[in-house]
Order: structure tokens, then C-alpha cells, then sequence
């Protein structure tokens, strides 16, 4: 799919695993439930743009798209995780932790 919209081709796919996700139906293609439902979409093929369906690859898929979720990524893993409160630490407040919270 995300081959198809780098070049501009719409994609006609049934709503299962990341067809959700990568296919905005109406825009870069169609989501169909059956083949029905996909026979009508061909026919209606032409009502997609093609530079839309690469603007679409270029929004979400990108190298420096893909690069960049994954430098985030990496960034949160690294970070020193929030060390445990320990038993002798005494009770908390959730006062304590929400700035002006009442109770």
C-alpha cells in the first residue's frame, strides 16, 4: 500500500490490519467490506487524485518522516526511566503531584 501511494496509485483494500491506518478512504483510495463493495470502488477509481495519493506517502511515510518517529523513539527508550517510590517514602498526596489540586 504505502508502495502504491509513493506513486500515486490509489489503493482499493479491505479494513484489515493497518489498511486503516495508511489508507484514508475517499482521499487515497477506498476501504471496501466485500468485493461488492470493491467493484463499485474501481469504478469510482477516477474520483482519486494521484498527486494526492503521493502527497498522502509524503505526509506519513517519508524517509525523513520515518527517521524522525524513530529518533523519537529511541530518545524516549534511553531516557532514565522514573525511579519507584519505595514503602518508607511515606504516603503521597495527589495534592503533591497535581499543581493546584484540591481535595
Amino acid at each position: 500500500m504505502i508502495e502504491a501511494l509513493a506513486c500515486g496509485t490509489p489503493v482499493i483494500a479491505y479494513r484489515q490490519g493497518s489498511v486503516p491506518e495508511i489508507i484514508e478512504n475517499g482521499v487515497a483510495g477506498f476501504i471496501v467490506a466485500d468485493s461488492d463493495a470493491a467493484v463499485a470502488a474501481v469504478k469510482k477509481i477516477g474520483t482519486i487524485d494521484r498527486q494526492t495519493c503521493r502527497k498522502q506517502f509524503e505526509r506519513h511515510f517519508s524517509d525523513q518522516r520515518m527517521a524522525r518517529d524513530y529518533v523519537s523513539i529511541y530518545q524516549r527508550l534511553v531516557q532514565k526511566p522514573p525511579s519507584a517510590i519505595a514503602i518508607e517514602d511515606g504516603v503521597l498526596s495527589w495534592t503533591d503531584l497535581v499543581p493546584n489540586a484540591t481535595t
